[in-house]
């Protein structure tokens, strides 16, 4: 057991890494160890200020016998906006053990003018869509859960990735650019013009590293399936860092 109490980040975000670093610049190792806790599924993953570790608890009894092993005051769930099963066990396990829980959530992306976005639920939904409405899709979703594509063969992927995507044989045609962020707009007007995209599917993660896909999207006069994001444990939840220290303080 830690001798100093616990700051848990639960990471993976730049507002996680942005968080360990104004922690440990202003002092709060003196009182707290912080410990930032990355999932793994990144090769190489940006190190962040204070302590770290990598991998999963083991579902929520692991994650609640971690709390308590590691002697952990406070939680801060800054993992990405679709990471939806590591929130629910942060709610159910911190619940359980009496520890206070926020939640730091970059806002989502908002429809501007000039954008055409379809909203759908998830990416079952926008292969439905797919099979309807064959397109040159430039798919920016990740790369897991790749095989709800795999009937859409009247279509042509071009799947960004920052690792490589997990495709079967009988996947439709497809390439996959490995690339890490960020972007910028001319960059994505000439990938898209070079590939005769159609059509742009993004989760809505928010964010500045990736919008300049939208923006050539919208200059370009381009759709986007917009999938929303999923519902997550009613908790303390604020998009500004400050905030965060504010309540930490308190």
């Amino acid at each position: 057991m830690s001798s100093k109490p616990t700051l848990l980040i639960l990471g993976g975000t730049l507002e996680a890494f942005e968080l360990a670093e104004r922690l440990v610049v202003e002092g709060w190792e003196q009182r707290f160890r912080v410990l930032t806790s990355l999932r793994g599924s990144t090769r190489n993953p940006r190190v962040p200020s204070g302590e770290h570790r990598i991998g999963g608890f083991g579902g929520i009894p692991g994650l609640e016998a971690f709390l308590q092993t590691e002697n952990v005051a406070f939680v801060i769930d800054a993992t990405h906006p679709f990471a939806e099963q590591i929130s629910n066990h942060a709610f159910l396990a911190c619940k359980g053990s009496g520890i206070p829980l926020i939640r730091l959530e970059r806002p989502a992306w908002q429809p501007e003018l000039g954008d055409d976005w379809i909203m759908l639920a998830d990416l079952k939904s926008a292969a439905s869509w797919l099979l309807k409405h064959p397109q040159r899709v430039l798919l920016t979703s990740g790369h897991k859960g790749l095989d709800v594509f795999r009937g859409c063969h009247d279509s042509f992927f071009l799947i960004r990735t920052v690792e490589p995507a997990l495709l079967t044989e009988a996947f439709p045609p497809a390439e996959n650019l490995i690339v890490r962020g960020p972007f910028n707009v001319e960059a994505e007007i000439e990938l898209m013009r070079s590939r005769s995209i159609s059509l742009v599917v993004s989760k809505n993660s928010g964010g500045s590293s990736s919008r300049p896909k939208l923006l050539a999207a919208r200059k370009l006069s381009i759709s986007v399936i917009m999938i929303d994001r999923p519902e997550k444990p009613d908790v303390s939840k604020t998009e500004k860092i400050e905030q965060v220290m504010e309540w930490l303080s308190n």
